[in-house]
């Protein structure tokens, strides 16, 4: 019988193992998947999510036997396309042996695929044509609502917020910048006064704004705060994939971790998404 190479009976080189996990398993913190709709996922540069939606037409009074008027809602759509971040770590084999290094490096590759991927979700700047990914950050999308500052009180936030229902948002979460947070915390009742405007905190069990939750990201530019309803933001998010290798690196004796995460948002109504600054940070 003629011998047929299969990867039952080939060396490791030529059948490397891949670990796939799903994203929200190992990286639920990530602002991609607390704060957007995933659609769905894709694999490769080119490929995209296509998210269809309606922008609905207005319903109208007629008088009791006329001809109703025909609506015209928009059928529309939203594409995602998607970049692959990735992390390739290379350590001795010796190293690589040691109890929990193995684990320790691992968490790290996660850590920095949630920190590249919140900084890629709000801060990405848009691709120039013909190119289409990495995809946009929410903060470089065009037509999101620019709130004014806020310097001594609420009120501008209070009417950002406002203006985004006004649109047809049902605002989710408060991403704010930790010195945002801090700014935030110091104003105060009254000029003279030492009590919060937001209460002394010593005794938070989640932070709120407005009555929305709030996350404190240092993903968020300086100063800076965005308030997000996650029904308008959807996103591309694919699994989590890490491998390892005691070839690539044969010459050197070491071990390859590599580690890679597919993921991608837009935004299906911009109007419905808003950005504020605080004024002095003060």
């Amino acid at each position: 019988m003629a011998f047929t190479s299969v990867t039952s009976n080939s060396a490791y080189p030529w059948r490397p193992d891949i670990t796939t996990f799903a994203a929200g398993d190992v990286l639920d913190d990530a602002l991609i998947l607390q704060c957007s709709t995933v659609a769905g996922a894709v694999d490769g540069d080119a490929p995209s999510v296509r998210v269809a939606y309606i922008d609905d037409d207005e319903a109208t009074f007629i008088a009791e036997g006329n001809e109703i008027p025909e609506a015209e809602p928009e059928l529309a759509e939203c594409v995602v396309y998607t970049g692959k971040l990735s992390q390739l770590v290379r350590v001795s084999r010796e190293q690589y042996g040691q109890t929990g290094t193995a684990e320790q490096l691992s968490a790290s590759v996660a850590r920095a695929l949630v920190r590249a991927a919140d900084l890629a979700f709000l801060n990405q700047a848009a691709p120039t044509p013909p190119a289409t990914n990495p995809a946009a950050g929410l903060l470089n999308v065009a037509d999101i609502v620019e709130g004014d500052p806020i310097s001594d009180d609420l009120d501008s936030l209070v009417d950002l917020v406002a203006e985004l229902q006004t649109n047809g948002a049902t605002p989710s979460h408060i991403l704010l910048a930790p010195d945002t947070w801090a700014a935030l915390r110091k104003l105060k009742f009254g000029t003279g006064s030492n009590q919060s405007l937001l209460g002394a905190g010593g005794t938070d069990a989640e932070p709120r704004l407005l009555s929305l939750p709030v996350i404190v990201n240092k993903a968020v530019p300086t100063l800076t705060g965005v308030v997000i309803d996650r029904s308008a933001v959807v996103s591309a998010v694919g699994p989590v994939e890490v491998a390892t290798s005691q070839d690539v690196y044969f010459t050197h004796d070491s071990v390859g971790l590599r580690a890679t995460w597919r993921i991608g948002q837009n935004i299906v109504r911009p109007d419905r998404i808003g950005s504020f600054t605080v004024a002095g940070g003060s």
